[in-house]
């Protein structure tokens, strides 16, 4: 419910600054900056604190004035923090202020011996049907205390939503879950059904309890395909090896015996065959292109009325005698 401002103590800002100045001193006191109502007839005015260690800070001032009565006076005068002050983070207990990191070598962390996450051994809360019990395993033998259902249940939520579950960045760019890596490996009981550690050198989660749904990088089945390159293909003219064909007896046998045939025959009948093979030919092919067929020629023979002549015999050269005469020879 909103009061309404009160008049006289609005107009009482010089009771106000002196009040301030009374418990900050002089110097310590800044101009007015607001003022606003309380409550009906209580008014509280503002100042700026010129205290270099409360920058941001403000003097609070407080007035307020009996019924029917025209003086204000103070009831209150307090330093508060203003919109730009620093102030400290709000008061937490000892056991609810400490952090995972705040822990450090020879460090001791009490636990609240009735924290429910945690229930007595004998119960077998947690460790019933754990394959990693040993042979003389029995309730109330083994640890003082176990997991509970509320502390799994709240180990589960924390894992899944920090930097090792399926929402994570890493999570959502990666390609494949963790749940079809070779490096994962398996937790036993409830909890297995959901996590497991990774156990990959390379992977960020290296030794960490992630999430089946959760991926990275470093997954097993991240194979490289390589492809052949279309390089040019290189001709080799310098190197050459020998080839040694092996042709059957029977394929020489038939060649042989071809060529005894041809050297066989006659010429002239072969050249006869090919005369007539010709002289066949020829008309089917002035057929085919429509022109005439030249008329037979035969062969030039002697005309009867020229005279044969018979060889004449050349006559051999003179001799010569000894005394140089030449002497013709008669025949």
């Amino acid at each position: 419910m909103n009061s309404v401002l009160d008049s006289v103590g609005a107009k009482a800002v010089d009771v106000a600054l002196a009040a301030a100045v009374a418990e900050a001193g002089r110097y310590g006191v800044g101009e007015h900056l607001a003022v606003h109502a309380d409550g009906e007839r209580i008014v509280t005015h503002l100042f700026e604190c010129r205290d270099p260690a409360y920058r941001g800070w403000r003097w609070s001032v407080t007035v307020a004035r009996a019924p029917r009565t025209r003086t204000a006076t103070v009831d209150d005068v307090v330093l508060v923090p203003g919109p730009e002050s620093i102030i400290a983070p709000e008061w937490l207990p000892f056991g609810e202020r400490l952090r995972p990191d705040d822990l450090g070598v020879g460090d001791v962390i009490p636990t609240d011996p009735a924290d429910d996450r945690l229930v007595p051994g004998y119960t077998g809360d947690g460790e019933a049907g754990d394959t990693l019990d040993p042979p003389w395993w029995e309730p109330g033998l083994g640890r003082s205390r176990v997991l509970s259902a509320t502390g799994r249940d709240e180990a589960a939520d924390r894992w899944s939503s920090g930097d090792r579950g399926p929402a994570s960045p890493m999570a959502k760019f990666a390609t494949s879950a963790c749940s079809t890596c070779g490096w994962l490996l398996h937790l036993s009981g409830p909890l297995g059904l959901a996590f497991g550690v990774c156990a990959n050198a390379m992977s960020p989660a290296d030794a960490r309890v992630v999430a089946l749904d959760y991926g990275c990088g470093a997954h097993s089945e991240n194979v490289i395909v390589t492809r052949p390159s279309a390089s040019e293909v290189v001709l080799d003219e310098l190197g050459y090896e020998m080839v040694t064909f092996v042709v059957p007896t029977d394929d020489i046998d038939e060649a042989e015996g071809s060529d005894e045939e041809g050297t066989d025959a006659d010429p002239g009948e072969a050249e006869a065959g090919t005369t007539g093979g010709t002289e066949a030919a020829a008309p089917e092919q002035q057929a085919a292109t429509g022109d005439p067929a030249p008329e037979p020629t035969t062969p030039e023979e002697p005309a009867p009325d020229e005279p044969q002549q018979e060889p004449t015999t050349a006559a051999p050269p003179p001799t010569a005698d000894a005394d140089g005469t030449q002497q013709e020879e008669t025949p």
